[in-house]
């Protein structure tokens, strides 16, 4: 019956499919998390989705497309989804970061920068990008990375955030309501940080987002496979969904399902901002008003698979390597989180 609820909806709710889509190493020498989702025991006073209730996001992402909620009239959503920023344009803060100044100097041979995060080594060279599962993510193409660069191998974890925010006084995160971060969940990947907070904590570590493009030759390698592990749909391998864990896990508990340059959580955990906006890729078979509606400066770009999804994405429809998932840049929600990256000269 579970393989027949999910089949209908994603036939029926493709378009909801589409919007819905949407590192930091841990303290001390030789901290890497393993194990699987079998293996992982979540704290005891974690929220599960039956606690945040799955029914409640209904009256924000019913219908054939999800509109802006407005957390007034919906104050159920506000567990999952803060409301856009108030009292600030945020295209405009994004204009003002992106016209930072990114000339590239002589990169120095180093896998770990300011936040003391170790990263892993993705070459230049021709991927596979985009696929032909979802009208927006075709057509699948050759894709040419003309330099190599440096992705945090694992996301950035709420102790590193911490850092960041003690450091410059950024805003904390609104589920750290002691003044920290959750008990238990330093190792955990930071949640409830929107475009903004993302760029600005890359920035303050020597980093950058990454782009779609380099996420996803990060994610699936040179071959175009269609998870970071293969072409199976694995549970075992990401925190997703139908892996039934309920909550975000920390960063690296998942070995068999790291990339194929060794970054780890690319296909569940959080959902991961990068730079661009949303748009087409050329000759895509998503054309019409209902696709261009979401296109341009208006949605940034989320990649990767999360712990939770709402309706059909239960199925783990959102851990393909190729999906693209698009908010508000303003948004901030309990399955939203990032990892940077380092330019080199190479």
């Amino acid at each position: 019956m579970k393989v027949k609820y999910c089949l209908i909806l994603l036939i029926s709710l493709i378009p909801l499919t589409l919007l819905l889509s949407p590192q930091g190493r841990g303290e001390g020498e030789g901290f890497v998390p393993k194990g699987n989702a079998a293996a992982y025991e979540p704290p005891s006073n974690h929220r599960t989705n039956e606690d945040i209730s799955i029914k409640d996001c209904r009256g924000c992402h019913d219908g054939v497309y999800r509109e802006r909620f407005d957390p007034l009239k919906n104050p159920e959503c506000s567990d999952c989804h803060t409301p856009p920023s108030q009292g600030i344009n945020v295209v405009s803060e994004i204009k003002k970061r992106e016209g930072v100044d990114r000339r590239k100097g002589k990169e120095p041979n180093v896998l770990k920068l300011k936040d003391d995060v170790e990263m892993v080594y993705v070459p230049e060279g021709e991927f596979i990008m985009g696929s032909e599962r979802m009208p927006d993510e075709s057509p699948a193409h050759a894709a040419y990375m003309k330099k190599a660069f440096y992705i945090d191998k694992y996301e950035v974890t709420n102790e590193r955030y911490e850092k960041f925010v003690n450091e410059t006084g950024h805003r904390k995160p609104i589920n750290w309501i002691t003044g920290t971060y959750p008990e238990g969940k330093g190792k955990h990947p930071v949640v409830f940080v929107n475009w903004v907070d993302a760029f600005d904590y890359c920035k303050w570590a020597g980093k950058r987002l990454p782009t779609e493009a380099e996420w996803e030759k990060a994610a699936r390698g040179e071959d175009g496979r269609s998870f970071p592990w293969g072409d199976a749909l694995d549970p075992k391998k990401a925190n997703m969904p139908i892996s039934k864990i309920g909550d975000t896990t920390p960063i690296g508990s998942f070995e068999a399902g790291k990339s194929p340059y060794g970054a780890y959580d690319m296909a569940g955990n959080v959902y991961e901002w990068v730079e661009d906006w949303y748009y087409l890729y050329p000759n895509s078979r998503a054309k019409g008003r209902d696709f261009q509606k979401y296109a341009g400066e208006k949605n940034k770009i989320l990649k990767g698979g999360s712990w939770y999804d709402c309706l059909a994405y239960e199925c783990g429809l959102s851990a393909f390597t190729s999906n693209r998932a698009f908010f508000d840049p303003s948004i901030r929600n309990n399955s939203f989180g990032f990892r940077c990256v380092k330019s080199t000269d190479r």
